[in-house]
């Protein structure tokens, strides 16, 4: 009975990832490896107007879906959710609080076994529409071993939401306030809260790490220390311009909001940026072009390329403590293996 309703929750989620695949450019590629549906980048086409850069649509549109560059994406994204399904069994399901009134608004805690212990909280990708806290769950091994408390927050999908990446953002935000007031129920240290994210969760990480805690929340304005980002997103105007803007409703207003490389003004912490070489050129290019201006503000942060891996890849190496993302955030905490 537990085979089926597990094999019917991963059916389930495969079909919503294959419909969000479809609304940004068209059907979820498969895994057939002798298929034309492996091919990596779009497929060959004469070349349309310019939209962003040297893109015309149908390669812009393409460079915001990591479908058409990891063929075997959905794969991995199994393997995350088969590997969060381990971990639970090894270390118990964690500790899951709500952190705001709407049914979506709770978090998931898994504790270390060290006092006073640093926190790291993770905010989960899926295109702003898909995934959920419960499938990201393979991280907390190597964290909570290390000496960090893990916690994953779960938030609702844009599309539930008007388009309004706000919204999505402010339940994020909201999510990490509560961590910060409650932190001390679990064990951890209020002056050691970092954030972690992946993808359009290291987007709506970026935007919490520009956000004004004291004046928008009336907390201390350096509440998270840290940040470690992979794959992310930190300008909005060329995902305006892709598919992604036929469900995520930007405006003007929402453009500069939710542009973290326009507000290095107000980033306090800092920050370890990754990128996989195999990943799709706008992900590549949106994280180096971030890193550099960060630095260029004179703030810190550190960039890393990850040779040979792909976008879905990079989130694995969380759940290692020798793996690219395990060790950035390990040494953010300050808890790195020599």
């Amino acid at each position: 009975m537990e085979r089926d309703r597990n094999s019917s929750e991963i059916t389930r989620r495969a079909a919503i990832a294959a419909a969000a695949g479809a609304v940004l450019t068209g059907p979820v590629l498969g895994a057939d490896a002798n298929s034309e549906n492996c091919r990596i980048g779009p497929a060959p086409h004469s070349k349309g107007p310019r939209v962003f850069l040297d893109y015309d649509q149908i390669e812009l549109d393409a460079a915001y879906n990591q479908f058409v560059y990891a063929p075997l994406g959905a794969e991995i994204q199994a393997r995350w959710r088969s590997n969060s399904e381990e971990t639970r069994r090894r270390l118990g399901a964690p500790r899951r609080e709500s952190y705001g009134p709407s049914a979506i608004e709770k978090l998931d805690i898994f504790r270390t076994s060290r006092a006073n212990a640093p926190v790291i909280i993770y905010v989960h990708g899926g295109a702003w529409i898909t995934e959920e806290a419960s499938g990201y769950h393979f991280a907390a091994e190597n964290m909570t071993g290390a000496g960090a408390h893990y916690v994953a927050l779960d938030f609702a999908p844009v599309n539930a939401l008007n388009g309004d990446l706000r919204v999505m953002s402010d339940q994020v935000r909201r999510g990490i306030a509560w961590v910060h007031k409650n932190v001390a129920t679990f064990g951890g240290d209020p002056n050691r809260i970092f954030v972690c994210g992946h993808s359009s969760g290291a987007h709506l990480a970026g935007v919490a790490l520009i956000t004004d805690w004291q004046k928008d929340y009336g907390l201390p304005a350096d509440i998270i220390k840290g940040g470690v980002l992979l794959s992310g997103l930190y300008e909005m105007k060329p995902v305006r311009l892709s598919s992604r803007g036929t469900y995520v409703k930007f405006d003007d207003t929402m453009e500069d909001s939710m542009s973290a490389i326009r507000h290095i003004d107000r980033l306090r912490a800092p920050l370890t940026l990754l990128y996989g070489t195999n990943e799709t050129p706008e992900f590549q290019r949106q994280t180096r072009e971030f890193a550099a201006a960060v630095k260029a503000a004179g703030k810190p942060v550190t960039l890393i390329a990850v040779p040979n891996a792909n976008h879905f890849e990079m989130e694995e190496t969380l759940a290692n403590p020798y793996g690219w993302g395990g060790r950035a955030a390990l040494a953010m905490m300050g808890l790195a293996k020599a």
